[in-house]
């Protein structure tokens, strides 16, 4: 092979090495750059994720929608007056007295009250002794983190439903509540049974008033006196008997307490104690 064939030949495999080399550092550059711009693509899908859910995180829930509700839209149930129709007072017009009676649905103690004296409080309705007046509370499905519905929603649930009974009539509501507390339907306070309209209908089937009551579970299922239930939720909220818990029961402005002196009456005899000092007062 002549010299200048040997040169020819080492000029093209250079040239064919240099044409490699610039093949394979664009290659190389491409694969940074897509690298790159999927690392950019994926942070940007993260950062995205992350401000999606905080911006869900960050919106009403239904029942604060509830609560915010102007009263145009607050359907109040049949039986109430007052504004949004939280003022609910059952009991005949002749009773002089009426006795303030605080309840949250999920309170295990207002259950305890309401199996052991519940009955006596009933018949000295029907007797005419005095009216009561019910306020709903739904406090127990707060967690003290300022969310409404961070512990559940059954509280709140159970209130609306309790509207809808009311709605039916004076004694399907009564008789409801008395449903919703007994043994046999009342859950343990970390089970939020009452969330579930289905349970709500479940227990609301035990009443003669209310078993196989289409509308009663219309109202259940479409949540019609949700708003109304907020409202009187915030009534228990911003009463001025200075009572913050359940259950709690006022006379004229002062509590009625069993023998401790503190809590409400628990047995028959510690209520029928309270009560008839309170009437004579």
């Amino acid at each position: 092979m002549s010299k200048r064939n040997t040169q020819q030949a080492k000029t093209a495999a250079r040239e064919r090495l240099r044409v490699e080399r610039e093949k394979q550092a664009k290659k190389a550059k491409a694969k940074r750059q897509g690298i790159v711009i999927g690392s950019i693509v994926g942070v940007l899908a993260i950062a995205g994720g992350v401000g999606y859910f905080a911006v869900q995180a960050m919106k009403p829930s239904h029942w604060e929608k509830a609560l915010d509700a102007k009263s145009s839209g607050v359907v109040a149930p049949a039986h109430t007056t007052g504004t949004d129709g939280t003022t609910v007072v059952i009991g005949k017009d002749s009773a002089k007295k009426t006795l303030k009676l605080y309840e949250d649905s999920r309170c295990p103690v207002c259950a305890a009250f309401e199996q052991t004296v519940g009955s006596t409080v009933h018949k000295d309705v029907e007797d005419g002794k005095f009216k009561i007046q019910y306020i709903g509370a739904t406090f127990i499905d707060g967690d003290g983190s300022g969310k409404i519905g961070s512990n559940g929603e059954g509280s709140k649930n159970a209130l609306s439903a309790l509207g809808a009974a009311l709605n039916v009539s004076q004694d399907a509501f009564l008789d409801y509540k008395t449903a919703l507390y007994s043994k046999k339907y009342h859950p343990e306070e970390t089970k939020d049974e009452f969330k579930s309209d289905d349970y709500l209908i479940k227990v609301a089937n035990s009443v003669d008033a209310l078993k196989g009551d289409k509308a009663f579970q219309k109202d259940v299922r479409n949540g019609t006196y949700d708003n109304w239930a907020m409202k009187m939720s915030k009534t228990f909220d911003s009463n001025k008997d200075d009572v913050s818990g359940t259950p709690s029961l006022v006379m004229d402005g002062k509590k009625l307490v069993g023998s401790d002196g503190q809590n409400a009456p628990m047995t028959v005899a510690e209520f029928n104690t309270a009560i008839d000092k309170a009437l004579a007062g």
